[in-house]
């Protein structure tokens, strides 16, 4: 399990570059005077006009049907309690922040300093003409179910309180593939809930609505059973009251088929499971701890179908399974709310998908090839891309279906591959390649950590378990650098290949090096001595197994890290000449690039086979390559050395490979642009979709493109990335982040885990 996030972490994560998480960016062109014009005075009058006259023209002509105002007074933020808008906005913002990975959803964070319900009521009815749906957060009960009935009951756009009714849709989903797996009737269960708040009310009345029996359902506060003869019960609670006889939660649990809690931890005792009924359904939901441990619960019978609100467990209820895909739908249709039957639509949606075969790269994501649909899987992970497309359409239909959509979807298959290239594979990329690292960490060797950002990178990927670091370098030097830093890694593995203690296996290194180099002009002295350099030891450790995976480069030139890696490593077998690649992250989704790094000037053929290793690598990442080779020409509008040679080369590999989607020599923005490609050059395979891969005809023009890129665009990279190596030893660019060492830190891990 990865450790806990430190205080100091978290406020560097939020203080850090520019403060908060989110930002708004201009998608209209601003660059010219006329742009500028048009988009505010005198142009922007015409869409105001238009307005005027007919209201619903602001989604036309504005941001509103893509926005969402996310909305708090701050009285229940997480675990922290009433703690006021001010200190409720890192959550607001990072709602957001999961609205627009998720959703595509843009959001604006709203906190409101007013507890009255009235005054609240009133602020967010003032500014809901600005918004497309709004999402009520971190309010807490009894306040928070008057305030979004009265808000859905007074306004004509999506409105949910996520705290009620995420947690309800996606326990919900759970709850019905537990039933079909421990096959018992929903009308016939019996249900104990453990707590009362805004989301067991919420939970209860979905599973209600879904068929459970209200005399079958008990709930419990901090006091005991809500029973009916209780004094002084009102509102929700009222609702739940029980005649049956019981008064705690031990009484309670008796016979139950299904416990359900959102309370707190260790509430649970092994006793009271084994006391349910056969074949029992455990929903522990308290976070970070559950009402009882995964492993009591499971170690307490062996029928149990357990679900947690930890991703460390099997089943985790997380919210983000439904509400970026419930607003993504009911927006995308203009519906006026999101209504029961839109809730339940989604519900069923998420528990269908739980039952579809399970994506390669979501089991890859997971490091677990078992995933399928049984007691350790009833409901999705949040890693899985299919999630929009499934849940979105059927909220959206829902709506439809119950009149309350403004907008009709006329092509549903044409709307779900929209949703599909909404997002885009850049979202999920580092996210996939994370949460695989995760599953099975490996031993990466730090080269440089006598430099302030490794170290830095290397607490961070031990602290989230995405590798184990080992540190070359100065002992005393790197240590002082943890010491000045604050960073914990007392139980870091430090090597210092120089050290006297190092002798033995610096020869061992050395004499292994010698009997691979002896033919090409190195003696056994020379071989040893080389040992004392941190890239070479750092390679024979990864070369003899002693470490899987070399991250160097940030404070050398690339030749002088290159080349230990391939006098001691080597290229893949098959493989003639190593290759250096760039993934870069942008708005028109993730690009592959290369070569561009290694290859000064490789000819046709050598071009052709650099892009069959390129489109091996770019399948590594379940991604389909759809290759470009660049040029200043477009099909043979100027014939030169560099344009033929591509042009040379794109014949070589179609004729070669029939089945790969390459296309050249072309013109980078039309490799880009499917829909000129469309109306300029319909033969082309790349009019169909646009170019992910690009090939550069020579160094100069690669090296040249990727670091233009990343300064202007800003965009989040990895690379460089050498492609073609018998093991994974990656390479840092100078100057580069601690989050792009991160990035290349897990590529090496996930590469470690194929090469293995």
């Amino acid at each position: 399990m990865a450790k806990k996030v430190s205080k100091k972490e978290a406020l560097a994560y939020h203080a850090e570059g520019r403060p908060g998480k989110i930002e708004v960016i201009p998608t209209k062109k601003h660059s010219s005077q006329r742009e500028l014009s048009l988009a505010y005075s005198p142009g922007v009058a015409e869409p105001c006009i238009q307005i005027d006259k007919k209201k619903d023209d602001v989604y036309k002509y504005t941001a509103k049907g893509n926005l969402v105002a996310v909305i708090s007074n701050g009285t229940a933020v997480l675990g922290l309690g009433n703690i006021g808008p001010e200190a409720s906005k890192p959550v607001m913002e990072g709602k957001g922040l999961l609205f627009k990975i998720f959703a595509d959803i843009d959001v604006f964070d709203i906190e409101v300093d007013a507890t009255d319900v009235d005054k609240f009521v009133e602020t967010v009815k003032a500014i809901s003409p600005t918004f497309g749906g709004i999402n009520l957060e971190d309010i807490k009960a009894p306040e928070c179910f008057e305030i979004e009935e009265r808000l859905k009951a007074e306004l004509d756009i999506p409105i949910m309180h996520d705290d009620q009714h995420g947690t309800a849709i996606i326990s919900s989903a759970a709850l019905l593939n537990a039933l079909e797996i421990a096959k018992k009737d929903i009308s016939k269960i019996k249900v104990v809930v453990n707590g009362a708040g805004a989301a067991a009310m919420s939970c209860s009345k979905l599973y209600l609505a879904l068929g459970v029996k209200k005399e079958n359902l008990v709930m419990l506060d901090s006091k005991g059973v809500i029973r009916n003869n209780r004094e002084g019960l009102e509102g929700n609670k009222e609702l739940f009251a029980t005649n049956r006889r019981c008064e705690t939660l031990e009484d309670a649990m008796k016979n139950a088929d299904v416990f359900l809690g959102l309370s707190v931890a260790n509430i649970v005792s092994t006793e009271m499971v084994q006391s349910m009924a056969k074949r029992p359904i455990v929903f522990a939901l308290a976070n970070p701890d559950p009402e009882i441990s995964y492993k009591e619960a499971m170690n307490s019978r062996d029928d149990i179908i357990m679900a947690t609100g930890r991703s460390d467990h099997p089943n985790q209820v997380n919210n983000v399974l439904g509400f970026p895909y419930i607003f993504r739908g009911a927006m995308d249709v203009r519906a006026t709310e999101i209504n029961e039957n839109m809730k339940l639509a989604a519900v069923k949606a998420i528990a269908n998908l739980a039952k579809e075969t399970v994506l390669d790269e979501v089991s890859l994501a997971y490091e677990d090839n078992t995933l399928a649909f049984g007691p350790e899987y009833i409901i999705p992970k949040p890693l899985d891309p299919r999630l929009i497309t499934a849940v979105a359409p059927a909220v959206a239909m829902s709506a439809v279906r119950t009149g309350v959509a403004k907008e009709e979807i006329s092509d549903w298959n044409k709307y779900r591959e929209s949703l599909k290239k909404r997002l885009g594979l850049d979202n999920e990329l580092i996210r996939t390649l994370t949460a695989r690292a995760k599953r099975n960490p490996k031993k990466v060797v730090f080269a440089e950590a006598e430099h302030y950002k490794i170290l830095k990178a290397a607490q961070q990927v031990k602290d989230d378990g995405i590798a184990e670091p080992i540190l070359l370098g100065r002992r005393q030097k790197i240590l002082d650098l943890i010491e000045e830093f604050a960073l914990e890694m007392d139980d870091v593995c430090i090597i210092d290949p120089k050290e006297i203690k190092q002798e033995d296996k610096r020869h061992e290194y050395g004499d292994i090096f010698w009997e691979k180099r002896k033919r090409k002009g190195i003696t056994q002295f020379e071989a040893r001595k080389l040992m004392r350099e941190r890239n070479y030891y750092g390679s024979m450790m990864v070369e003899m197994g002693d470490a899987d995976a070399l991250i160097s480069g940030i404070t050398r030139n690339y030749r002088a890290t290159v080349k230990p890696a391939l006098e001691v490593i080597g290229k893949e077998e098959g493989v003639n000449n190593v290759v250096g690649m760039y993934i870069m992250r942008t708005k028109k989704g993730t690009l592959f690039l290369a070569d561009t790094t290694i290859n000064l000037d490789p000819t046709a053929e050598e071009i052709a086979d650099m892009s069959i290793l390129i489109a091996k690598k770019v399948k590594q990442f379940r991604i389909k390559p759809r290759i470009a080779l660049l040029s200043y020409s477009n099909f043979g509008s100027t014939r030169t050395k560099d344009s033929e040679k591509m042009a040379k080369a794109a014949a070589i590999l179609k004729e070669e490979n029939p089945n790969l989607v390459v296309d050249g020599e072309i013109q980078g923005d039309f490799a880009l642009d499917a829909e000129k490609m469309q109306r300029i050059f319909p033969f082309s395979p790349l009019a169909e979709e646009s170019a992910n891969t690009l090939i550069f005809p020579n160094l100069n023009a690669g090296n040249m493109a990727y670091k233009l890129i990343q300064e202007i665009a800003e965009v989040d990279s990895i690379g460089p990335v050498l492609v073609g190596m018998k093991k994974p030893v990656h390479i840092l660019q100078l100057g580069c982040t601690v989050r792009e060492i991160i990035n290349m830190v897990t590529l090496s891990v996930v590469d470690a885990q194929i090469k293995r």
